[in-house]
């Protein structure tokens, strides 16, 4: 049995700067969110400056995404033990520690320690913002006020982002990507610590070993399928991990079923509604992941562009996330079936991954345009539909863990599909005995011409298949998704539930 217990009294002063107290989550949410984009457009620099090879680079990415993903329901677990002020400060300080670490990496091995490190901290101090937004603020038109404030700032802080990695990078260098969390986290502490108070803490138990087995199993997935491209699907660098992560994950299946108060009940997955439209959501998210870290290299590396050039050019698909899923979750969701809607969805970004196969070393900045802006609208027109199956049926003793598999299907997809797309890439240019394409952009005549070509075509090659990830998408939404004829929430769900999970889409 759950008991409550350190429950610690609102001072009755608070009350009079709730501007303040929204001002510290808002800023630590943006910090966690900036961090998701302003690390893209440094990778080629990153990769120069500590030599990771072309495979490895993706761990810059899916160091922090495993970490924040797998550890994502355990934080918000945390929260509701520990206390979500307490739970939420040390997530701050930790992301702050680790952020300035890596800037002062001087290995890849350091920057990669750090960067899983940052995650462990967004796990933490994500869901209790969040958690501690919908507590302070009272149900009505101030927490309608709040969370679509809080709204607004996850989808402006991608598109900042990229400018701002493009700035400090350019301007600067790519360590001061990392060394900007600091002093925003050095302010959402001293401000949270004076402004924001704890909340009820409760008895319960930690599904720790979940956890590790869930982020271990799908970190080893992760690392075979990366050094599958270059060493192949034979070698024991490759073999070992892959078996590893899959006893893993199945110790991790056997763990929630047994466990006394699991991050994921099994019971969430039961149903094929929901387990078909988180599993869509997860591939969307691989396609569009991997084609933000190709392009990034291809447009810096291959083209010659700029850092800040290349931030600015991707402004596109964040914003029509924002535009598409603020149109479908206002106007379409009441004209159109949510069924429909997911496929218009996938099938927008499936074109858009499959126009940027056309690529070659001297396509327009339109060409590229064209299939960000298609994958953007397809991602924000699909998503929203599908937090919406996401939820569906869902009972409300397991409302936060569904949403959070929502969050975390996100993550995790982004992940393994970053690891297939860098595999068929270094499978593709291995055997054209090409140079990295950190180095591509330092070599001029015949030999600079003919790599260049080679890693333009392994990038098309990629393309497809992330485009293979938005078809395979659209098939488990035709064949296994049924809702309602209207994208209606289930009404069992909180609304405030409702409303956050307008944010996550």
């Amino acid at each position: 049995m759950v008991e409550v217990s350190n429950v610690r009294r609102v001072p009755s002063g608070w009350r009079r700067h709730p501007s303040i107290v929204l001002g510290v989550i808002l800023t630590a949410q943006l910090m966690v969110v900036l961090d998701a984009t302003i690390v893209n457009v440094a990778l080629p620099h990153i990769q120069r400056s500590l030599g990771f090879s072309n495979s490895s680079l993706s761990w810059v990415l899916n160091a922090y995404v495993l970490t924040f993903g797998g550890l994502l329901l355990l934080g918000a677990r945390s929260g509701d033990l520990l206390g979500r002020r307490r739970t939420f400060l040390a997530g701050i300080a930790l992301f702050s520690v680790s952020s300035l670490a890596g800037g002062f990496a001087t290995a890849s091995w350091m920057l990669l320690a750090a960067r899983a490190l940052q995650g462990v901290g967004g796990a933490l101090a994500a869901p209790a913002a969040l958690a501690l937004l919908t507590t302070i603020f009272p149900d009505g038109a101030a927490r309608v006020r709040a969370i679509g404030l809080f709204t607004t700032v996850s989808a402006a802080g991608g598109a900042l982002g990229l400018v701002a990695g493009g700035l400090l990078t350019q301007w600067a260098s790519w360590r001061w990507v990392m060394f900007v969390n600091v002093p925003i986290g050095l302010a959402v502490l001293v401000l949270g610590g004076a402004v924001l108070v704890e909340t009820e803490r409760r008895r319960g138990h930690f599904d720790l070993a979940g956890a590790l087995a869930s982020t271990g199993g799908m970190t080893g997935v992760v690392l075979g399928l990366v050094e599958a491209g270059t060493a192949g699907w034979t070698a024991p660098v490759t073999v070992g991990p892959l078996v590893g992560g899959l006893v893993l994950l199945g110790l991790f299946v056997r763990i929630e079923a047994s466990a006394t108060e699991p991050i994921l009940p099994l019971r969430v997955l039961a149903d094929r509604t929901r387990a078909s439209a988180n599993v869509a959501r997860g591939l969307g998210y691989a396609g569009m992941y991997g084609i933000i870290f190709f392009l990034t290299q291809f447009l810096q590396d291959i083209q010659g562009h700029s850092a800040l050039v290349t931030g600015v050019g991707f402004l596109p698909t964040p914003t029509f996330v924002f535009l598409s899923s603020q149109l479908t979750s206002r106007v379409l969701v009441n004209r159109l079936p949510a069924k429909a809607l997911m496929v218009i969805g996938t099938t927008f970004s499936a074109l858009g991954l499959g126009l940027a196969t056309q690529l070659h070393a001297g396509a327009s900045y339109p060409q590229v345009l064209v299939s960000l802006v298609l994958i953007g609208t397809g991602m924000g027109v699909s998503f929203v539909s599908l937090t919406t199956a996401g939820l569906a049926g869902v009972e409300r003793s397991d409302a936060g863990a569904a949403s959070g598999l929502i969050n975390v299907m996100q993550q995790l997809g982004a992940a393994l599909g970053l690891a297939v797309l860098v595999t068929v890439f270094d499978s593709i240019t291995s055997g054209a005995h090409t140079v990295g394409l950190s180095q591509v952009a330092g070599l001029g005549g015949a030999a600079g011409a003919v790599a260049r070509a080679a890693l333009v075509h392994g990038m098309d090659e990629t393309f497809a298949a992330g485009a293979g990830f938005a078809l395979a998408a659209l098939a488990i939404v035709v064949l296994f998704v049924r809702t309602p004829a209207r994208a209606e929430v289930d009404l069992r769900a909180p609304k405030e539930l409702r409303k956050e999970l307008e944010a996550v889409a």
